[in-house]
């Protein structure tokens, strides 16, 4: 009775010292990224293109079910980051030219229904080559696309994804990290000769 009597004083003494503590929640965290320093290598020249991309990243076949033959996947694992990259021969049609720079309009258009802003700029790479990039703020799928041609021959596009839920203003870090791969791609591009 006495062993009774002292467990459930002590049980009274801790649920009464519980009771009046205050709760404090923790602040939101972010999730730390391990970003590594660039490094860059030649993709390899079974394409009829070619550039430099990130040696933390791992060049892949596009496997979706509307995959075309040179379209490419470049995955960050360590970010789970895409950049999916198309491509489409020209032929010297400006039609075709025409059409595609219309889809990739359409496709970085998709965007405004959450985007609080979309960025293009028109750029010459150091090879001559037509630029467009589009930054997209807010919450979208995909914060940065671009296309790359050589208005005769060659066409190419590009578009970022984060396999994450993770809000964007989060991920700033690591799409600032991909963006300035990309940016080095666009710069590095070259044309096979086929």
């Amino acid at each position: 009775m006495r062993i009774a009597a002292i467990l459930l004083t002590g049980l009274m003494i801790v649920a009464v010292g519980s009771c009046s503590r205050t709760y404090q929640p923790k602040p939101r965290g972010y999730n730390r990224l391990e970003l590594l320093p660039a490094a860059y290598r030649l993709s390899p020249d079974s394409l009829p293109y070619r550039f430099e991309y990130s040696t933390h990243a791992r060049l892949l076949r596009d496997t979706s079910r509307i995959s075309e033959r040179y379209w490419i996947e470049l995955y960050y694992p360590a970010i789970h980051a895409n950049i999916h990259i198309t491509y489409k021969p020209i032929l010297n049609d400006p039609r075709r030219l025409k059409e595609y720079l219309n889809d990739a309009y359409v496709l970085t258009a998709k965007h405004q229904i959450k985007a609080y802003a979309i960025d293009e700029v028109n750029v010459r790479t150091p090879s001559g080559k037509t630029a467009v990039i589009a930054e997209i703020s807010g919450e979208v799928p995909s914060q940065f696309q671009f296309t790359v041609t050589d208005s005769s021959r060659h066409f190419l596009r590009g578009a970022l994804y984060f396999y994450t839920k993770v809000q964007n203003d989060s991920l700033a870090p690591a799409i600032e990290y991909v963006k300035k791969d990309a940016m080095h791609l666009i710069n590095t591009l070259q044309w096979n000769p086929r």
